[in-house]
């Protein structure tokens, strides 16, 4: 079988060689497929807006004529040289799939064949078909893990010619999420908005980047915990203002309170402290939080911390019998919990 792993995908791309003719690269990440695929189609050394050299064909024409592919595929160029046919948006189109297995078997004399597909099960037609042959490779195309969000990290700030803080890079990284198009949407983004500083810092992230709703939820919170009763109000008020739904504060706080009380518990049965069980604690606690959350640990006993849990499960109910009054209501569960957290923290 002529297939890669995820992991040797990438060195496969960057030198392709003649030996593997047809190429099919699919997976559920249709953005890394789409980059993938172009960064094929540029090792291949042709000129990609060159008609004659490379052609452009979508899967569902193929699918309606299985022969203009092989038609196109045994047409020798008008200037000579190598060639490109680049399919794209390939599926369970049978037909396709039959006319991709007979060119796999008998690749033409100097023409790339390179197939960008979707999330294709493993003994899908065109999968196949391309798996089965000699001349054919399948490349997977997985959703990042953290070294290939890294990956992209690096690759775009490298094209802007711009240096990232160390923490603004842990932060950057758990606001992407794992479709590579959007990523790297995010991280142009993010480049345009710091373009003529010299080095990216984690307000530049937190002003750019997206998934807003969620780290401006986590500052509502992190004020309570810490309470701070001034970034308490001015953090609220801007989360009300920016037309976030109130009631995500209290979905972020009831989880952040049950993780603080399952850590609590880990440290009350095994005898631990704040600090190690915070250090081991899976998910592991996001590192610029790991203070915060080891002070609330130590500040919030077994008790308090059921009382806050109740109190913010009340707020949710009657938040939503009386949705006009859902941000008073809110406002004044967290302000109470912020008050308390202050009480806890002079008693230490």
């Amino acid at each position: 079988m002529a297939q890669k792993k995820a992991h040797e995908v990438d060195q496969f791309i960057n030198r392709p060689g003649s030996s593997f003719p047809v190429v099919l690269i699919y997976g559920p990440d249709r953005g890394l497929v789409n980059e993938r695929a172009r960064r094929y189609a540029q090792a291949t050394r042709l000129p990609l807006d060159d008609p004659f050299a490379v052609i452009r064909m979508e899967a569902d024409e193929i699918d309606a004529d299985p022969s203009r592919l092989a038609d196109e595929a045994h047409t020798i160029s008008m200037f000579g040289g190598q060639r490109l046919i680049w399919i794209k948006n390939a599926a369970g189109q049978k037909k396709l799939a039959e006319a991709i297995k007979l060119l796999a078997h008998e690749p033409p004399h100097e023409t790339f064949i390179l197939v960008e597909a979707g999330d294709l099960k493993k003994g899908a037609a065109l999968r196949s078909a391309v798996e089965n042959a000699s001349a054919g490779m399948a490349l997977p195309c997985y959703t990042d893990d953290a070294r290939g969000i890294d990956g992209v990290i690096d690759d775009v700030l490298g094209e802007w010619k711009l240096q990232i803080t160390m923490d603004a890079r842990h932060l950057l990284r758990a606001s992407l999420g794992g479709d590579r198009l959007a990523t790297r949407g995010e991280l142009e983004k993010l480049c345009l908005y710091a373009r003529g500083k010299p080095r990216i810092d984690i307000d530049d992230v937190r002003e750019a980047v997206g998934d807003v709703a969620a780290l401006s939820t986590d500052e509502v919170i992190d004020a309570v915990l810490l309470a701070d009763l001034p970034r308490f109000e001015a953090s609220f008020d801007r989360v009300v203002k920016s037309g976030t739904a109130p009631f995500l504060l209290l979905n972020t706080a009831a989880r952040q309170f049950q993780q603080i009380q399952t850590l609590r518990h880990i440290a009350d049965t095994e005898r631990k402290s704040a600090s190690a069980v915070v250090a081991a604690a899976r998910p592991p606690v996001f590192f610029s939080r790991k203070k915060l959350v080891e002070n609330s640990v130590n500040r919030w006993n077994a008790d308090s911390l059921a009382r806050v849990l109740e109190r913010l499960q009340r707020a949710v109910l009657e938040s939503r019998r009386n949705a006009a009054l859902a941000v008073p209501i809110i406002r004044q569960c967290l302000l109470a919990i912020a008050v308390e957290a202050a009480r806890n923290a002079r008693k230490q």
